[in-house]
């Protein structure tokens, strides 16, 4: 009998050590294409950098220039479409959360969601320019700002949704129990408890648009100027990093490295303060 008990010991502790084996080689195998990737972006991405990048637009072939067009529009339609999508997000996800939790109508709201946050951006790029640049006639910042919340949203909304979810009744109880109504409950106790997390989807949902570029080859496409002018094409990072990267000029190639290592550096920079304000919530909570 102890010896059948120490054989099945030896058999069980075999296969978690395999598993485990399993596990670790998984594990190295995804950090060795990341490390690799990370790598071939700091060998050619960092010697192109320079302060021209800032200063000049974008040059035509073999001569000198910098990314500043690109630059502006980026943020200019990424500041546009969080301004956008961000109250339509939380106040979504407040009625998800607050009012219609158990209803009907929430369940196939957080279903549809769901589905528009698993939507490939392409579709969304198609989408805004059949209903917007179709009828228009024309690109424009505007359009790819419209196309940038259309993904902002789904992200705010699930994030707000589940943060106030975890938000205790007590809390609520407690507030109504002093007179105070359901929206300044909302407004004075949920919000503030939850604001880290919902703050963490915004930036989460920011990091996300920043890389995206098919949606915006079909609603901003680009411009060889600076611009401000939301109502034109404009020129953005994404879509001169896909053209430049594209070409048979060397100099572009590296305009299109140093392109990829800024937004590199500021998708770390979101995710370090999404993981900061993340341990924040969590401490709080």
């Amino acid at each position: 009998m102890k010896q059948h008990q120490n054989q099945r010991f030896y058999w069980r502790k075999t296969k978690n050590q395999f598993m485990l084996g399993l596990a670790y080689l998984a594990v190295v195998f995804g950090l060795f294409w990341l490390i690799w990737i990370l790598a071939t972006l700091v060998l050619k991405g960092i010697p192109a950098l320079s302060l021209e990048l800032f200063l000049k637009p974008t040059p035509a072939p073999n001569e000198s220039g910098g990314l500043i067009n690109a630059l502006i529009g980026s943020i200019l339609m990424v500041a546009v479409a969080t301004f956008i999508a961000t109250p339509v997000g939380i106040l979504a996800g407040t009625y998800l959360s607050e009012y219609g939790r158990y209803t009907r109508l929430a369940k196939i709201t957080r279903f549809l969601n769901d589905i528009l946050l698993s939507a490939p951006s392409i579709i969304i790029g198609l989408f805004i320019y059949a209903i917007y640049v179709s009828h228009v006639k024309h690109f424009s910042g505007w359009a790819g700002s419209l196309a940038l919340a259309m993904l902002v949203i789904p992200v705010v909304v699930r994030t707000t949704d589940s943060m106030l979810n975890l938000v205790p009744n007590n809390l609520r109880e407690a507030a109504a129990a002093l007179g105070c109504p359901q929206w300044r409950v909302i407004t004075m106790v949920c919000y503030r408890a939850a604001r880290s997390g919902i703050l963490t989807g915004v930036l989460l949902s920011v990091a996300r648009i920043s890389g995206e570029t098919a949606p915006l080859l079909f609603t901003a496409l680009s411009n060889q100027f600076t611009s401000f002018d939301m109502n034109a094409p404009m020129a953005n990072l994404p879509v001169v990093i896909y053209q430049y990267a594209a070409s048979p000029f060397e100099d572009w190639n590296n305009l299109a490295w140093a392109g990829a290592t800024l937004i590199t550096l500021f998708v770390l920079s979101l995710n370090i303060i999404t993981r900061t304000c993340s341990k924040k919530h969590n401490k709080q909570g």
